[in-house]
């Protein structure tokens, strides 16, 4: 069993062009926070970019927000990003309340993407994975420790998180969003290692995936971050099926092309939008 990692060139960090910035007139931090806004924005993204779909939100910052990390806004130069950590102990997360999609940024963020499918967009929505949630709530350290000297509580989080994933996934598709991009960048097989790697597919993420498979339906689909789609692939939980597409086109439209023909992509990143697929060929993720 090998697992290849994906060389990412892409940051986490927000931000945005100052030209959409100057066109838009909005303010910032409030357009990473009320829904009329964030419309207004990742509309005129979608447009400077000449993507296919609106993406949301501009960040990786949402549920931890939501599950109770402290955030800063940042600015139109600089996204979201984490502030304070809720806790330090890693028992404390066995308690957090489960994600309110009635209040908050998580509701902003829900209004938006219905508001846009109802203007005849396409709407991909980021879903964070747990490292990239967890590393909002506590320092990383105690959650490596935890997993050596608690795996037991470790087992209850990742579980935590997992359904209050699928809740989310749930939501936002009665809410209208059509294309989700699920990542988790904070756990990447430099971070965590081959052994807790493949450990974190065994428990969160291919039975995540099992069930998002079920949950999607043929009106939406799952594109998966790279690093992900090989982690499945080298720990044989999936395999990669070529469909052939009827023209070269880019990424994004293909992407969204395959929405009823597939459930899961993922060979390159969602922001690689305007690589041309010049074979005429997509790879859709099977799994196991």
């Amino acid at each position: 069993m090998s697992i290849t990692d994906f060389n990412c060139t892409y940051n986490n960090g927000a931000g945005v062009n100052e030209e959409i910035v100057q066109k838009t007139k909005l303010k910032f931090p409030d357009a990473y926070k009320n829904w009329e806004d964030m419309a207004v924005l990742a509309k005129e993204i979608k447009n400077h970019e000449d993507a296919s779909f609106c993406t949301l939100p501009f960040c990786h910052t949402l549920e931890g927000e939501a599950l109770g990390a402290v955030i800063n806004y940042g600015d139109e130069r600089i996204g979201p990003r984490g502030k304070d950590y809720l806790t330090s102990s890693i028992e404390d997360l066995l308690s957090i309340s489960e994600l309110d999609f009635s209040k908050g940024r998580l509701a902003e963020v829900l209004k938006a993407c219905s508001y846009l499918r109802q203007e005849g967009e396409n709407v991909a929505l980021y879903i964070s994975g747990p490292f990239t949630i967890l590393n909002l709530l506590i320092d990383l350290r105690y959650v490596f420790k935890a997993f050596k000297k608690s795996p037991e509580v470790m087992e209850k989080i990742l579980e935590k998180l997992r359904v209050e994933l699928l809740r989310f996934i749930r939501e936002a598709q009665n809410m209208g969003v059509n294309i989700f991009s699920y990542g988790d960048s904070s756990g990447g097989l430099n971070i965590l290692g081959p052994k807790l790697f493949e450990q974190i597919v065994e428990m969160f993420t291919y039975p995540l995936l099992k069930e998002v498979q079920q949950i999607i339906t043929d009106d939406s689909i799952m594109l998966l971050c790279p690093k992900t789609s090989f982690a499945l692939i080298g720990t044989n939980k999936a395999k990669w099926k070529n469909i052939e597409l009827k023209e070269s086109m880019k990424y994004d439209n293909a992407c969204v092309s395959m929405i009823g023909k597939a459930k899961f992509l993922g060979e390159m990143c969602i922001k690689n939008k305007n690589y041309i697929l010049k074979d005429r060929v997509i790879k859709s993720i099977e799994l196991i």
